[in-house]
């Protein structure tokens, strides 16, 4: 056989009968290979034709009980076709579904997440650094406030490790497997379906809400941190559910070493009374961590007075964090200006010094102050930027030595001239910049 040709029959695409089987439009395409698979539930890698993408097909088979009854199957089809609806970065699109009465299965197409589950994502890379985590655990989060947000709030109940999924290309995560979710109404019982380790304590009451998710939450972070399944040390399903009834936490939490990390775990295992919603969780320091720390605008203010001999002055006073700079608007041969600013005691102090603009310059007056008054040496950027605003707006032609990042007008008591001088700094300082 000629080598092109035998090539070119290699590199053909195989035909239908080379897939196990289509979805009722043809479609969607699956193979025999195999995802994942659970006690009730298999996860399929399937292709669809109308795209050109691989997607994930999970199967699930349906209770005989289920089956049988018209009312659970219409609710079955309406709770499936909301989670339709979901659009959200973090929650795992859900393409297609249907149900399969002969073989008693609902298939659901959702969008394939290339490196898996993020549970077998982790125990493949066991070295993952804190910041990374907190990327997973800030997106968990945000997958979750979308869906607690909804009207009725839409309950995961069974998350855990297994049910998130990662792009490991970029470390996106999203959420999925909503096989088991359920739609919050007020003051009805709902039946326990869960995965047992994850599940919170009030789950087998059957009288819960949404922050239940928030406490499998904090068992997926256990997980994500130490590599091992919560309650590993019991022997059977029993001790586990004898331990989180009586509110034991799982062994494992004691091999947390990191104070910060263990004590944002324990605040999303905490009583369902006292436990946080994912809004809140969001916000917490141990999540900011990673975010760059905003650097505060120079304020600008003009302020007008009256001398004692009845003349009219006006001031201009400058403001950065906890720095405030004031000096005369009209006086350009003679600058004296005053500066308040908190003292390493915690009190605040006020000085007052000229400034000579052929011998000074924004950052020797702003070295000379944190030495007089022992600041710490990062102040002197804040003062020194301060003192450059003030001459660029007195002097339109003053060349900066430091850089004096963005200003803002106050508008209340900004006057016409001054916003025309700030438009004139903001251009010098965007030349000086480059």
């Amino acid at each position: 056989m000629d080598p092109v040709e035998a090539e070119e029959q290699q590199t053909e695409p195989p035909d239908d009968e080379a897939y196990a089987e289509a979805d009722p439009t043809g479609r969607f395409i699956r193979y025999d290979e195999i995802l994942g698979s659970g006690a009730v539930k298999t996860v399929y890698k399937a292709f669809d034709k109308l795209e050109g993408d691989e997607v994930a097909w999970c199967q699930t088979r349906i209770d005989d009980s289920v089956m049988g009854s018209s009312e659970k199957m219409a609710q079955l089809n309406t709770e499936i076709g909301l989670l339709k609806t979901l659009r959200h970065k973090n929650i795992q699109k859900l393409f297609a579904s249907w149900i399969d009465e002969d073989k008693k299965t609902v298939n659901i197409i959702t969008e394939l997440c290339t490196s898996g589950s993020l549970r077998q994502f982790r125990k493949k890379h066991n070295k993952v650094g804190m910041k990374a985590m907190r990327g997973w655990a800030i997106q968990i989060l945000a997958g979750l406030e979308y869906l607690h947000s909804q009207e009725p709030a839409i309950i995961h109940r069974d998350l855990k490790c297994d049910n998130i999924f990662i792009n490991g290309h970029d470390g996106q995560v999203k959420i999925g497997d909503f096989g088991l979710a359920t739609f919050l109404h007020q003051r009805k019982m709902r039946s326990i379906k869960g995965t047992l380790e994850f599940m919170a304590p009030e789950l087998f009451t059957g009288n819960y809400n949404e922050l239940v998710d928030i406490y499998s939450f904090g068992m997926c972070m256990l997980e994500m941190v130490t590599c091992e399944y919560p309650y590993s040390e019991c022997q059977g399903k029993p001790w586990i559910y004898k331990k989180i009834s009586q509110g034991i936490k799982p062994d494992v939490l004691s091999k947390v070493e990191d104070a910060e990390v263990r004590g944002f775990i324990e605040i999303c295992l905490a009583p369902v009374t006292e436990r946080l919603c994912a809004s809140e969780l969001l916000k917490n320091c141990f999540l900011q961590k990673d975010k760059p720390i905003p650097v505060p605008p120079i304020s600008v203010s003009l302020v007008s007075s009256v001398t004692g001999d009845g003349q009219q002055s006006a001031s201009l006073m400058l403001w950065k964090g906890e720095f405030l700079l004031k000096g005369d608007m009209h006086v350009t041969d003679h600058i004296n200006l005053s500066l308040r600013f908190p003292d390493p005691s915690g009190c605040f102090k006020n000085a007052e010094f000229p400034f000579d603009v052929d011998q000074d310059t924004s950052l020797s007056v702003a070295l000379e102050m944190v030495d007089a008054f022992g600041l710490p040496q990062g102040n002197m950027q804040s003062i020194a930027q301060l003192i450059e605003v003030f001459l660029l707006i007195l002097i339109p032609e003053w060349v900066p030595c430091v850089a004096v990042g963005r200003v803002v007008v106050v508008p209340e008591s900004a006057h016409s001239c001054i916003t025309k001088r700030i438009m004139n700094c903001r251009q010098l300082r965007l030349a000086v910049l480059g």
